[in-house]
């Protein structure tokens, strides 16, 4: 279960962040509720970074997603080219891998299914 631009209260409303991807397994057996508002943890977020949100999703939502136990964060870079999956491991990210250009990638949590790359950059023709 796949959603965009949630806004997921991680803590009583205390810690509320807007993730441009958020997504949980189905064998949690959660339901998103129809509208924006979640108030679930999710197992994978996605942020697509700019120069005017590259600074906040890595030194503020970064360490948040730590602490409220995101199992795994996908850093997208579109103009770069550049995907960075990382993975909590004992409280801390571990980097996974960095992924460019556009090869097949198979990336957890999605690892079942590989996709291509290019299909995530912007064009800039």
């Amino acid at each position: 279960m796949i959603v965009t631009e949630p806004e997921v209260h991680l803590s009583l409303d205390m810690d509320v962040t807007v993730p441009d991807l958020a997504g949980s397994r189905r064998d949690r057996k959660l339901k998103f509720p129809s509208g924006h508002k979640i108030e679930i943890v999710p197992d994978w977020i996605c942020e697509i970074l700019s120069p005017s949100t590259r600074s906040i999703d890595r030194e503020i939502k970064m360490p948040l997603y730590v602490r409220y136990g995101v199992s795994w964060l996908w850093l997208v870079e579109p103009i770069e080219h550049v995907l960075e999956a990382y993975q909590l491991e004992a409280g801390e990210w571990l980097e996974l891998g960095r992924h460019t250009g556009a090869a097949k990638a198979d990336i957890p949590p999605f690892d079942a299914v590989p996709f291509d790359l290019d299909r995530l950059w912007m064009s800039t023709d």
